[in-house]
């Protein structure tokens, strides 16, 4: 694919006359602006940090610009950041912002974060509780503290790159920085690894934490626990532990919002007749008054009795169904109890009114 034509004096935004101190301000301005660690996931900003640092791979050599004043390129420019575009960048990025950005850079490495998937009981996420989990994670390891080497021992500088981890090699016109195959960028190789790690700086180990679990919390909350994730070589911090809560299922109560549903079997002589029942309740026992005539399909609502509202405002409530039980198996005497109530409804039942048609039809008689 040909590359296209770019002006490097307005991707850095400065004139063909500026000096090399205002080259370097305007590249130092734009690569703090557009760098990744300040656009994490922004595709665009890292594009366009590439394209800066291009420019002033360029316009920051005099050689380099002088080639490109003259003949408009800058020779095989994509070889250059095909293969050496992180090396050469952290050499000159690292000079210009060693005192302020570098260090800040450093201090970003996190570690991995972690996931727990953490059963609970239906009162549990009602109430909160506390739990106490046991994960497994790598953490820095104790007896070197993380440095691979063992107690006692020192690395040495890698005599391939003298200890800069970069290695240059000519291309033409241009030098490429390369990261040192022999040290794998360090600048330093370790030639008495840990005993206890074995060299990786980091062990496997199991930690036992407590969870505090508030009132309230729903099927797949996310509890995150700052700093108990992993932490392997060369993280500065470690990551973070995200305890996912799975709510089980509760043989008698049902979760819709903040309110608790329940279902109740009653027969239709309460309904007709009215009285009391007791019926469960997240706190326990409690009466329920069934007024005479009640109909099917009404939900009866207790008050307070549900869960801890998400805004921390009170709790929901207790929603309570009445479920018609239909006897499947009558006896004789039933049978004809039932007959003679039927009988009854029917005898009582008001006459069936005229509709419209037969009353146009009365009209015109």
């Amino acid at each position: 694919m040909r590359r296209r034509h770019v002006d490097y004096y307005e991707v850095l935004n400065v004139a063909r006359g500026a000096t090399d101190e205002e080259i370097k301000k305007a590249y130092r301005k734009l690569a703090l602006q557009y760098h990744p660690d300040r656009n994490p996931g922004d595709r665009k900003a890292e594009e366009k940090f590439k394209e800066i640092n291009e420019a002033y791979e360029v316009l920051g050599d005099a050689q380099k610009r002088h080639h490109y004043e003259r003949f408009g390129t800058a020779g095989d420019m994509g070889s250059v950041f095909d293969f050496g575009f992180q090396g050469n960048f952290d050499s000159v990025f690292n000079d210009l912002f060693s005192d302020f950005f570098g260090n800040q850079r450093q201090r970003q490495r996190r570690g991995n974060d972690l996931r727990y998937n953490l059963a609970i009981e239906f009162e549990e996420a009602v109430f909160g509780t506390e739990k106490e989990i046991e994960i497994p994670r790598e953490e820095r390891c104790p007896v070197c503290n993380g440095s691979r080497v063992e107690p006692g021992h020192e690395p040495v500088t890698c005599k391939h790159c003298g200890g800069r981890g970069q290695v240059r090699q000519s291309h033409g016109l241009f030098t490429i920085n390369r990261t040192c195959e022999y040290c794998g960028g360090e600048g330093r190789i370790i030639k008495d690894p840990c005993k206890n790690c074995r060299g990786k700086g980091s062990v496997k180990t199991k930690r036992k934490l407590k969870v505090k679990i508030p009132p309230g919390v729903d099927n797949n909350t996310r509890l995150k626990l700052r700093g108990e994730g992993m932490q392997q070589f060369g993280d500065t911090v470690p990551g973070d532990l995200y305890v996912v809560l799975q709510v089980k299922e509760h043989a008698i109560f049902e979760r819709a919002g903040d309110d608790i549903v329940v279902q109740v079997d009653v027969g239709f002589p309460l309904l007709c007749l009215g009285g009391e029942i007791r019926i469960p309740t997240i706190e326990g026992e409690s009466v329920l008054k069934i007024p005479p005539g009640t109909q099917q399909g009404k939900v009866f609502r207790l008050k307070g009795l549900g869960i801890n509202r998400s805004n921390g405002y009170g709790r929901g409530d207790q929603l309570v169904y009445l479920n018609i039980v239909i006897p499947a198996d009558l006896t004789d005497r039933q049978k004809n109890l039932v007959e003679e109530l039927a009988q009854e409804f029917k005898d009582s039942s008001p006459k069936t009114r005229k509709g419209f048609k037969e009353k146009f039809m009365e009209f015109f008689e």
